[in-house]
């Protein structure tokens, strides 16, 4: 019975797909999310990943930029070729990335658990601890 059941859940994690959200039906706090910092800006298309265990949306906006927010609408992450808003990084990370790298703008930020993590325009990988202390850099 337990092996069934796990085969069943198993099963279900595997087939979770992406699927079309309408944008009206996005939660109320990616909504707001995107009428703040993009309000003129149209969206192409809004996905729900239905993950059982984390399902996460999903939204690409005619401008390139690639959004990605947790089931409750917090953001999770970011990507934009010409670069993230500063108002939405940590105001520290911005301060450490404009005194280190002066040249690079962020193309990629990243929410976690535990951490934050930012690409650069200079290819640079960035890893920081939930405290701003910078933890990791790849290249």
């Amino acid at each position: 019975m337990t092996i069934t059941a796990a085969v069943f859940f198993f099963a279900a994690i595997a087939s979770a797909d992406d699927r079309h959200v309408d944008v009206n039906r996005l939660p109320e706090t990616i909504k707001t999310f995107l009428n703040t910092n993009y309000p003129s800006v149209q969206i192409l298309y809004s996905t729900k990943d239905d993950d059982l265990i984390r399902p996460e949306y999903n939204v690409a906006l005619e401008n390139g930029v690639r959004l990605e927010f947790h089931n409750d609408g917090t953001l999770k992450q970011i990507e934009a070729k010409d670069g993230v808003p500063s108002s939405l990084i940590p105001a520290q990370i911005v301060q450490f990335v404009n005194g280190r790298y002066p040249d690079a703008h962020v193309t990629a930020y990243e929410v976690d658990r535990r951490h934050y993590e930012i690409k650069l325009s200079n290819r640079l990988e960035l890893k920081f601890s939930k405290n701003y202390n910078l933890i990791e850099i790849d290249d």
